[in-house]
């Protein structure tokens, strides 16, 4: 008998892009910029759009001016129209909050928005506008987005992101229900609860991570990452971050949970910023049995021995206001 696991759909293809909100927009745009290395598509109202050098759309993340700082919405590109529509018909027939068809966004067409049980939004979309490079960044090698360009950490293409919540089993539910995602490792608490769930659509080891919110939160942001080629670009890179006073809350080290070689600081707004180098790991076997971890081996640290921070449990964007 195949095994849920084993019965992922592929209706959706990948992450599209991440909005992030900021409270210091242009801080946080001069960071993401010429710090972190992402190029500029367009400037609509409020809101960036920015890509990294080889992400084929003209945007990853969607940076907007806001009172506060946190997740705006999470969108992924789903395979064809038809995987639209029978995404659409599984989440309209399920128990999760609908918001409907929206058609704000420069970089796709019309997008279907639902909210998981703990406020996070997301977005399905099918018609997409590829980036063109001009004369300043046309690449050299035909078979790449853009050009390299010459500033910041220079992050290949985003990666994935991390949502906060006070029960991953529920969040769970929500991503197999309506993305057809499976859980590649996942961490199981000594109390039975799911510590943390690691989540793919395609054949990466994960496009997103959910972990157990531990600061009082509703609806936070952990962290959202890009890729590099080689983990030297991650060791670089923590220079770059010394040399212009970004704060750097762990690493460079490696994850044990999917071997992740990771840099992570905080942009000027507070919002927690991963740079990463993932590896050759794919997830090919059709029948990947997720890896479960227990508390007690958590507790070991990282892969090295490092030991996980305590902010990294607590801090999370928006910041929770104490009564």
């Amino acid at each position: 008998m195949q095994s849920e696991q084993s019965m992922t759909c592929f209706d959706v293809a990948h992450l599209g892009h991440v909005e992030m909100l900021t409270d210091r927009f242009e801080e946080s745009l001069d960071f993401f910029t010429r710090v972190y290395g992402l190029k500029l598509s367009a400037s609509v109202g409020r809101s960036a759009y920015l890509r990294a050098w080889d992400d084929y759309e003209v945007h990853s993340l969607k940076l907007t001016e806001h009172h506060t700082t946190g997740v705006g919405h999470i969108s992924y590109r789903v395979s064809s129209p038809a995987a639209l529509e029978r995404r659409v018909a599984a989440i309209e027939a399920s128990d999760y909050h609908v918001i409907g068809w929206v058609e704000d966004e420069p970089g796709h067409g019309k997008a279907f928005q639902f909210e998981d049980p703990f406020g996070h939004r997301f977005e399905l979309y099918w018609d997409t506008r590829r980036y063109i490079p001009g004369e300043h960044d046309r690449p050299a090698l035909k078979n790449v987005a853009s050009a390299v360009p010459n500033c910041g950490v220079l992050p290949r293409r985003l990666d994935h992101l991390n949502l906060l919540a006070d029960d991953v089993t529920a969040f769970r539910a929500f991503m197999t229900t309506c993305l057809g995602a499976r859980v590649t490792e996942q961490i199981r608490l000594d109390n039975g609860r799911l510590g943390g769930c690691w989540f793919t659509v395609n054949n990466k080891t994960y496009d997103l991570a959910c972990t157990e919110e531990h600061g009082g939160g509703r609806g936070r942001f952990h962290h959202v990452t890009y890729a590099t080629d080689q983990r030297e670009d991650v060791l670089r890179a923590a220079d770059v971050m010394l040399e212009n006073g970004v704060h750097i809350e762990t690493g460079p080290h490696k994850h044990a949970i999917q071997g992740t070689f990771f840099l992570y600081v905080w942009e000027p707004a507070g919002n927690r910023v991963e740079l990463a180098n993932s590896g050759a790991r794919l997830i090919l076997a059709p029948d990947w049995e997720t890896v479960e971890w227990t508390e007690a081996e958590r507790r070991k640290g990282q892969a090295w021995g490092l030991r996980t921070i305590e902010t990294f449990h607590t801090h999370g964007t928006p910041p929770v206001t104490r009564g």
